[in-house]
């Protein structure tokens, strides 16, 4: 339960995607976050008992809309949408843009533009409750591959996340924490914290679980990515400490890649 009383289950959809569910106890309102395949939405909420009000779209790519149709017309859920993917999202009733709100019965969602990944990404930062739904823009230890921009312009979207508190929760499109975790200690060997935090997503792999939510606290300690001011970090892709952060995201970004 977060910290204004809202009930939240993720889950596992397709291969590494997660799905996830936010729902308000006061009204019943429910909401999924994306919908990559409509059978383990339904089950879900079947699971759960709870009746889904809402859709929440992060972006357009396939892998987070799929199951769309089959979810919408079984549930009658209203789906929102970035205003920028609106043509390639399907049934959408409702776009959003930077600082919309987005209500799911008493629960309040911010809308950010978080570009990089794809140019029609956002976020939905539900303040009160203390939690990101942060798609494909930040995973637990990593971040999203840049397809539609340069990198500086995902370093910008990431950089917003590092202005919350500590204690937000924050939710990816991805279970993509191993191999993020791989690259980070490859990256930043020295960081202990790391240390621990790889350790423990091998536990919970071994158990059939993820790391996910993760929280701002543990990534601004241990995810390269949001790390890219630290000397480390800099140090680890061969520029200067000082060096601007985005240039050293940029190098860190292309040898993930190749990684």
């Amino acid at each position: 339960m977060s910290a204004d009383g809202s009930e939240i289950r993720t889950f596992l959809c397709r291969s590494d995607n997660i799905g996830v569910l936010i729902r308000d106890p006061a009204t019943g309102a429910c909401a999924a976050i994306d919908v990559p395949d409509a059978e383990p939405v339904l089950a879900a909420l079947d699971e759960a008992g709870w009746t889904l009000t809402d859709i929440l779209v992060t972006h357009r790519h396939g892998d987070h809309v799929a199951g769309i149709p089959e979810v919408k017309a079984r549930t009658g859920a209203k789906v929102t949408a970035p205003a920028k993917a609106s043509d390639a999202v399907p049934d959408v009733d409702r776009t959003v843009a930077e600082g919309d709100q987005v209500q799911v019965g008493r629960l309040e969602a911010e809308v950010w533009e978080t570009p990089g990944h794809c140019a029609d990404h956002v976020s939905y930062i539900f303040h009160d409750a203390g939690v990101a739904f942060s798609g494909d823009t930040l995973f637990t230890l990593g971040c999203g591959r840049v397809m539609e921009a340069q990198p500086e312009t995902l370093w910008r979207s990431l950089e917003r996340f590092l202005a919350l508190p500590d204690a937000t929760e924050v939710y990816s499109g991805h279970d993509y924490v191993l191999a993020n975790a791989r690259f980070a200690l490859a990256a930043d060997p020295d960081n202990a914290a790391l240390r621990e935090r790889m350790a423990e997503a091998e536990r919970l792999k071994a158990q059939g679980r993820f790391m996910i939510p993760s929280t701002i606290g543990a990534e601004k300690a241990t995810n390269p990515f949001l790390r890219a001011a630290e000397p480390p970090l800099a140090r680890s892709v061969k520029l200067e400490p000082g060096t601007d952060p985005a240039t050293v995201f940029t190098a860190l970004r292309a040898w993930k890649n190749s990684f």
